[in-house]
């Protein structure tokens, strides 16, 4: 049997990483529920724990390779989110700062995308 690691895994097990620490560290850490809660969201204890979930449960699914499309689609959402909320702003400041704190949102989001086109289900 062969167990060699493709691109497609490795690319799955990085994104899938990146959300469940992302999630659990929602869940746990304050400081991060404080920034998240600061965004100005409406109900946002609610829309924090929401985050905090879909983030992990989208993960695992992921990891697992189960439902690998669907488990993307709301992993995008948050990551056009937390680039609007959180990283446009900064325009105001300069492209280079901007593109500079975005860069790994929005490498986030090329892999998801990737993950989503190369998903059968």
């Amino acid at each position: 049997m062969n167990h060699s690691l493709t691109t497609a895994s490795l690319i799955r097990f990085a994104v899938a990483y990146v959300f469940i620490t992302s999630g659990v560290m929602k869940l746990f850490s304050t400081e991060l529920a404080e920034v998240f809660i600061g965004l100005g969201l409406p109900f946002p204890d609610i829309l924090l724990y929401v985050t905090a979930l879909l983030e992990i449960i989208c993960g695992i699914l992921i990891l697992i390779n189960r439902s690998v499309k669907k488990a993307v689609i709301p992993l995008i959402g948050i990551m056009f989110a937390a680039i609007l909320l959180t990283k446009l702003p900064m325009l105001n400041s300069g492209i280079l700062l901007f593109a500079f704190k975005a860069r790994l949102d929005i490498v986030m989001l090329v892999l998801l995308f990737v993950l989503y086109s190369k998903s059968s289900s």
